[in-house]
């Protein structure tokens, strides 16, 4: 188990790595992609994946990562009010095949993970965002590798007994400290390219460790909804390690902190 999931991670990393690289269309499709699977997993959830409801949220997705390329709204605000509207009308008229639960939770789907993660892309094409987005992966994959690991030495006291029983307060703080840690050294390292002074390394190291404390919120976040419908995983999508929705749980919710933070205060 422990090799398939080393395995996949590696993988995971060199495909990671070359999208960002690679940046513009493919990014954005590639993450179109990503998101759609996503959306998928969590519908699965709900038992609407395959039914009109489900649909509705896919479309809504698609027509939002159009217009990240195709800028057709004055206000992208739009996008949504038309989704929830359609959403409002599948309801009504088809009453009661779906639960109000069920409508919520598909609208809140295209928001938590289509709009979330474009967050990746948008970051993507900032000045130097090709540097930037090596924040996303150092606060998620990374504050998870160093509390695993500090958790698995030091671990004592329960940071979500009853969500999480397996992560510890010291673990989280390692997980911080690192992300904190590998942004500083690659930051340092890239800092010329970067074109990036003492302050703002400084800075961008204290944003990589707010966004890892918050990417830890975002995995617990994907936990307690496992939690409420009784599943392990999301799906089977990556070996050794589930589905999209697992693997990518943190960063959907840090992506846009660090687009945010760094778009203001870089």
């Amino acid at each position: 188990m422990f090799k398939t999931r080393l395995i996949s991670g590696i993988v995971l990393v060199i495909l990671a790595v070359l999208l960002i690289i690679a940046g513009g269309n493919i990014l954005w499709a590639a993450l179109g992609v990503i998101s759609l699977i996503g959306m998928y997993e969590l519908y699965r959830v709900l038992e609407v994946h395959n039914k009109p409801l489900g649909f509705v949220g896919y479309l809504a997705a698609v027509v939002y990562e159009i217009s990240l390329l195709f800028p057709f709204a004055k206000d992208p605000y739009v996008i949504f009010i038309g989704f929830l509207t359609i959403l409002m009308m599948v309801f009504v008229l088809s009453y009661p095949k779906y639960d109000a639960k069920q409508i919520f939770m598909v609208f809140f789907g295209v928001f938590y993970v289509a709009v979330m993660l474009s967050y990746v892309y948008r970051l993507r094409m900032m000045d130097h965002g090709a540097y930037l987005c090596f924040l996303i992966f150092s606060c998620s994959w990374g504050c998870d590798t160093c509390a695993y690991c500090v958790g698995k030495l030091i671990g004592k006291h329960k940071m979500s007994p009853i969500l999480s029983p397996k992560k510890s307060v010291e673990g989280a703080i390692g997980g911080v400290l690192g992300a904190g840690l590998i942004t500083f050294v690659f930051c340092f390292l890239c800092k010329d390219n970067m074109e990036m002074d003492t302050r703002e390394l400084l800075l961008i190291t204290l944003i990589s460790c707010v966004a890892a404390f918050i990417s830890m919120i975002g995995d617990l976040m994907a936990s307690a909804i496992k939690r409420n419908y009784d599943i392990k995983d999301y799906g089977k999508l990556i070996p050794g390690h589930g589905g999209i929705l697992d693997r990518f749980d943190s960063m959907i919710i840090i992506a846009p902190i660090i687009y945010y933070l760094s778009y203001y205060f870089i």
